[in-house]
């Protein structure tokens, strides 16, 4: 029996935009915002103690199987481009000296995400593991959990010994896949054989199309999860992937475990024939900025009309500032409409500084030199203030303690609409009605709700909405990956659902 086994533990999570601009240095992993910052040592236990977070899945699964377990550190940093070769070297430094430090373990686990890319290297987990693997040696059982979206890679698959995938995306069971991967390692401890099998998909899709909530991937994690239960099979999933990655092994992958060789093969290839037969399916409808704002006002409900600024999601890397519906807001009369959030921590800052029933005379948001972005000039009045501290209360970031800092509600100040914005110092997808009661709007009073965000949104503000339309406002996360100038993304990749082939 595996109980009373010792099980270090951690997490390192990032997801790269390799076309976004910014860079995601140390300080961003030690800084906590929506998530907590860099936890190192016993205090792990506390911080994740209560939340949707895989690490915390996984202790909680460890407790029950009588495991003894060990704490090395846990850190994200907000989606961006490259994580800077200084970041990552410094905390691969802490996990390997945790490791070290240690006379004897029997698994490892951890939290990944499995879309990292760091300036000097494409695959950020992968080089990690290889890290640990030749540290722990060949034997030591590794169990990994990652994100849906994660680009899988073949050093991923070769230096672990078992993975578990969310299932969900908005990314509701993190916590769930934590407790499985608990799982997949206790079956390893108890001494069970195990195959492992990957395919990669010959496609990519835009994070709009990866919703879990509609076919074709509500389908498609169903026969995951059924699979997963049957004989000769430990688990079987299927990520996404991350497609503004630009990276060789960019993309969607299925893998499967098992006892059963035979079954291991045949559950992969089932699930990427599915994938490959919905191929067409994986389009959703997208709307200009003013086409989705005049289908908003049309909107006789008494429930909003919620408006996913998808190409801003600042959780895609996304900068967050772009101000295109905004104006498309203002320019079409939207009246009771409010959007979140804008980050320009410059105008948060003359907004507290001037207080409430101010008027700013000033250019918001297009402050990252994105080419063709610019800031929107305008008057704002300052109708409230915030210190981005917050408890989020959405099912997906439930009990997690915002640190978002200075926020500020602005209402441009115009005689043909009625448009107000939340204004943060950070960047951070808005994917939770807390975000916007946090400064005394009730989102589901509005008329028109407009969020940076592309799905993960879905599961706090579908509720409320009489309908979620997708917008292609400018941004720097194209939901049109044809759009996209891969560079080292492998041949023969469709850069769309049936769309042009990459030459490479």
């Amino acid at each position: 029996m595996p109980d009373r086994k010792l099980i270090a533990v951690g997490g390192f999570q990032h997801e790269t935009n390799t076309f976004a601009p910014h860079l995601a240095p140390f300080e961003a992993f030690e800084r906590a915002d929506s998530w907590p910052g860099l936890t190192v040592g016993e205090s792990l236990f506390e911080t994740m103690s209560g939340l949707n977070i895989p690490l915390s899945g996984f202790i909680d699964g460890a407790q029950q199987a009588g495991y003894r377990l060990h704490p090395l550190c846990w850190c994200s940093a907000e989606p961006s481009s490259y994580v800077t070769r200084d970041a990552f070297e410094r905390v691969v430094e802490v996990f390997i000296n945790g490791l070290r430090d240690m006379q004897s373990v029997d698994a490892i686990y951890l939290d990944l995400h499995g879309a990292m890319v760091v300036e000097h290297l494409e695959d950020g987990e992968g080089e990690l593991l290889r890290h640990v693997r030749e540290l722990v040696g060949p034997d030591l059982p590794i169990v990994i959990s990652l994100d849906l979206h994660a680009n899988v890679t073949e050093g991923m698959v070769a230096c672990s010994d078992a993975m578990a995938i969310y299932r969900t995306y908005p990314h509701l069971d993190m916590a769930a896949t934590g407790a499985r991967a608990c799982g997949l390692l206790y079956t390893i401890l108890s001494g069970s054989p195990s195959h492992k099998a990957m395919r990669k998909i010959p496609f990519l899709f835009p994070l709009s199309s990866q919703c879990t909530d509609f076919d074709p991937c509500k389908s498609v994690y169903q026969a995951v999860a059924e699979l997963s239960t049957r004989s000769g099979l430990t688990n079987v999933d299927f990520a996404t992937g991350f497609p503004p990655a630009d990276i060789e092994e960019c993309g969607a992958a299925v893998v499967a475990y098992g006892d059963n060789v035979d079954a291991v093969e045949a559950a992969a290839e089932q699930i990427y024939q599915q994938v490959l037969t919905a191929e067409a399916d994986f389009n959703f409808e997208l709307l200009e900025p003013d086409a989705a704002v005049a289908r908003a006002m049309a909107n006789t409900s008494d429930k909003p009309v919620v408006l996913a600024d998808a190409q801003d999601n600042p959780g895609a890397g996304g900068t967050s500032d772009t101000t295109g519906l905004l104006q498309a807001m203002v320019r079409n009369g939207a009246r009771q409409a409010v959007i979140a959030v804008i980050y320009d921590p410059q105008v948060a800052n003359m907004a507290h500084a001037a207080g409430v029933g101010a008027v700013l005379d000033t250019a918001l948001g297009g402050k990252s030199d994105l080419p063709g972005i610019e800031p929107y000039p305008a008057q704002y009045a300052v109708e409230a203030l915030g210190d981005g501290r917050f408890t989020y209360t959405g099912a997906m970031n439930l009990n997690s303690k915002a640190q978002l800092g200075k926020m500020a509600l602005l209402r441009v100040v115009d005689d043909h609409s009625e448009v107000r914005i939340v204004v943060g110092s950070s960047r951070s997808q808005c994917l939770d009605q807390a975000m916007i009661r946090h400064l005394g709007i009730e989102p589901s009073a509005q008329k028109i709700v407009a969020v940076k965000s592309t799905v993960h949104f879905r599961a706090d503000f579908d509720p409320i909405a009489t309908e979620t339309l997708v917008v292609i406002a400018p941004g720097i996360h194209p939901c049109k990956l044809a759009d996209l100038e891969y560079k080292n993304l492998r041949a023969g990749v469709r850069l769309e659902p049936l769309g042009p082939v990459h030459k490479g």
